[in-house]
């Protein structure tokens, strides 16, 4: 492994004075008299579909994730914001996006104002890693941070002490100096506060990643203070590289189609418990045709191999996590999570090309649509889009002694709550001032009683926007809108969370009233500086 430190080097960290800070209590602690605090490790997959795991009706093998789920708690409710920035930023802060600085703004006509949804955090917002460490916690994270990229934003200045990863979006996992075909843009590799560049040598991000998380663990498992881990992984993120000896598990595994794919995911995810039968499976994208008509099967089929090959290696670098948190004895009091920050994608690069097959560090290509729609059975629509598709997330707890294993919750949550739950759970308390600046109030609310089979007092109601895209879920109704149509649908996820049923014109009360709820949110968030008008 490259720019491996050595234990004196990660060790001596400099903790820098955050300045004084008021705090507001959390409740509901679970730690009682003389309890270590427990360790806490987070992992996110990036641009993953909802069904692209074992544990939630995949044929991708996916060993190590499932046995967190074997042992732990999944969320099939459970929702992100859409697109890798915001649900970065939702996730560090429990804070709606556009309130910790990370959403995009409509202007009045109804278009976000550049930049698009790129920002960083503001200094009206915390991090996890910011309050944690004022508790006594160790603060580490590798892979992708996304949140920032100019120096003043970088995760040591945002509470972490040790930081190995991609500072900027995903790029080739050969080359870090990889351009990025059509534009200028070379990603920004860093160790700790170092810009770094790594190729060669036999270096592959996803390994890159896993590895640094497992030296971090090695190295603060036994401190005398307990830690706290984040692990973003850039797989299964385009471009579709993959190491051949994965590709070649899943070589064959495609050439039946995405239409059987997603018929035979379906049927899973019923016996599974995870999905209702009565739902449906959402209508293929009309801009993709029945497999049987599709041209290029062959290269088709190896750029889903080359997708499923990086979620297998993902789970190969998890199974060395979990397997370096045993062997230290952390396992025994560490909580783990483990999501996606997106549904698939489904974004078309200038790469794709049937000429050559994906997979090597000279492509540059993504899995296209019809994959895409695979991922995210049964639901409509992708990364981007705030239907069910985009914004739905395979949520995974495992905490030994406190989650009862192999078990399945349907109660709602989103990314917003991750913030204050781990705060929770770590006895730590949320500032009103940071750094001599106002804090803005926590959107989240702890997931601890779900954790531990109760049920919590949830929201209200969910609210989600990002290039237009709006969406309120209260209950069981939810009001969506596509940006570029700019007219609103309402379903009854109860009956149809496949959202193949839309009840505007049944229920023109319900959608008055629900639209209206939205636009005050966004008003507060700030959305967008002036009211919008929708055709409806």
């Amino acid at each position: 492994m490259k720019n491996k430190l050595s234990r004196r080097e990660f060790l001596s960290t400099s903790i820098a004075a955050a300045g004084a800070f008021s705090l507001l209590p959390l409740v509901d602690l679970p730690l009682g008299a003389g309890m270590k605090k427990p360790n806490i490790v987070l992992i996110m997959a990036d641009d993953m579909g909802y069904s692209d795991l074992g544990c939630f009706g995949s044929e991708i093998n996916t060993p190590n994730i499932d046995s967190l789920a074997e042992e732990g708690l999944k969320f099939t409710q459970f929702y992100n914001c859409a697109r890798c920035c915001p649900t970065r930023a939702s996730l560090l802060t429990g804070l709606y996006p556009h309130r910790a600085g990370m959403g995009s703004m409509i202007n009045r006509k109804n278009q976000p104002r550049p930049p698009a949804y790129q920002g960083y955090l503001n200094d009206h917002c915390v991090t996890i890693a910011e309050v944690l460490r004022q508790t006594g916690y160790h603060t580490l994270m590798s892979g992708k941070w996304h949140v920032g990229e100019h120096r003043p934003h970088w995760p040591l200045n945002r509470g972490f002490e040790r930081y190995y990863g991609l500072i900027s979006g995903a790029s080739s996992y050969f080359d870090t100096s990889y351009v990025v075909p059509g534009t200028d843009k070379v990603r920004i590799m860093v160790n700790d506060d170092k810009e770094i560049v790594e190729k060669g040598h036999g270096f592959y991000m996803t390994d890159a990643i896993a590895d640094h998380a497992v030296e971090m663990i090695k190295n603060y498992a036994n401190s005398d203070k307990p830690f706290f881990l984040y692990t973003a992984f850039t797989a299964p993120h385009w471009p579709l590289h993959a190491l051949k000896e994965d590709i070649e598990k899943y070589r064959d595994k495609y050439l039946d189609g995405w239409d059987v794919l997603r018929e035979k995911r379906r049927e899973r995810m019923i016996s599974l418990g995870l999905i209702d039968e009565k739902w449906g499976l959402s209508k293929r994208d009309n801009r993709v045709p029945p497999w049987e008509r599709a041209e290029h099967k062959q290269w088709e089929a190896m750029r889903m191999a080359v997708y499923a090959a990086q979620i297998d290696r993902m789970d190969q670098g998890i199974g060395r996590i979990l397997a370096e948190l045993k062997r230290t004895g952390a396992d025994k009091n560490t909580l783990i999570f483990f999501l996606s920050d997106n549904g698939g994608c489904a974004e078309i690069l200038r790469g794709n090309s049937p000429e050559i097959m994906p997979g090597g560090p000279d492509s540059y290509m993504s899995y296209g649509i019809g994959w895409a729609n695979a991922s995210n059975t049964p639901f409509r629509r992708y990364k981007k889009w705030v239907h069910e598709g985009g914004i739905s997330t395979p949520l995974i707890a495992r905490w030994k002694g406190v989650v009862k294993p192999n078990t399945m919750t349907q109660q709602m949550g989103h990314v917003i709550d991750l913030m204050p739950t781990i705060l929770d759970v770590a006895g730590a308390k949320y500032p009103e001032e940071f750094k001599g600046k106002k804090i803005h109030k926590l959107d989240g609310k702890s997931l601890l009683p779900a954790l531990k089979g109760k049920t919590r007092q949830g929201h209200e109601a969910l609210y989600w926007e990002h290039l237009g895209n709006c969406a309120i879920r209260q209950g069981k109704w939810k009001l969506v809108m596509d940006g570029k149509l700019k007219s609103w649908e309402l379903y009854d996820l109860e009956d149809d969370r496949t959202e193949r049923r839309n009840l505007t014109e049944k229920y023109p009360k319900k959608v008055k009233r629900m639209r209206k709820q939205w636009q005050k949110w966004a008003e507060d968030v700030k959305v967008f500086p002036k009211k919008l008008r929708f055709k409806r």
